[in-house]
């Protein structure tokens, strides 16, 4: 299981022109190739005036599978440019679709490459980028006196905050890496001078932006 992984932020769409051509990037996140297919094909059918529709995507906790096309773009000037791009930001379970209306201009194929990954770098820049961690989950149960105590001390850490509830107490969800546990609750022990319970929940993933 992986501790740690870059994938995109959400599904979105980034338009650039180049030359009066337009490259439309959408990004989707993926968990299948079954999915990616299908996906390729919605794009086309959507854009099927567009003079092409290339692709790639990575698909595994290594990127084992690793796709692209050229879609009548020539051999090499598309699909690997944009594949590439997603392999340099280490991006895995991301699709790329490029969807290219022609502006009557030719790029030649240095022009290309660089529009095919630029648009997707772009893209990326755009949408954004989340890094998921493998964490421990803890319940940090508290007064609504010490809430804001809390919050702030939270803010200001190293500590990531999931979820806060408000019952007869506030339980606030801290995704906590495993190396830290000891210093979490040292800390948050002198924080509220032991006015605190604490739990263990699951390990799960938590994602927030990843700034690179």
């Amino acid at each position: 299981m992986l501790t740690r992984y870059l994938t995109v932020k959400e599904d979105g769409t980034h338009e650039t022109e180049i030359k009066k051509s337009r490259f439309i990037c959408t990004l989707f996140r993926i968990k299948t190739e079954t999915e990616a297919k299908e996906i390729i094909q919605a794009i086309k059918k959507e854009h099927w005036k567009a003079s092409h529709n290339c692709h790639a995507y990575v698909l595994g906790d290594n990127s084992d599978c690793q796709r692209s096309s050229d879609d009548g773009e020539p051999s090499g000037t598309a699909g690997i440019p944009m594949l590439e791009i997603l392999k340099k930001r280490e991006l895995i379970n991301t699709l790329a679709v490029v969807t290219r209306y022609f502006g009557g201009t030719e790029l030649g194929k240095g022009g290309l490459i660089r529009a095919y990954g630029g648009a997707v770098n772009e893209a990326l820049d755009s949408i954004g980028i989340v890094e998921g961690k493998l964490q421990q989950e803890i319940m940090l149960t508290v007064d609504y006196a010490q809430h804001s105590k809390v919050e702030n001390f939270l803010a200001n850490s190293s500590y990531d905050l999931k979820a806060t509830e408000f019952t007869d107490k506030v339980i606030l969800t801290c995704m906590i890496d495993e190396n830290k546990l000891s210093a979490f609750e040292t800390d948050i022990t002198e924080l509220l001078n032991g006015q605190q319970e604490l739990s263990l929940g699951e390990k799960s993933y938590f994602e927030k932006d990843y700034l690179g």
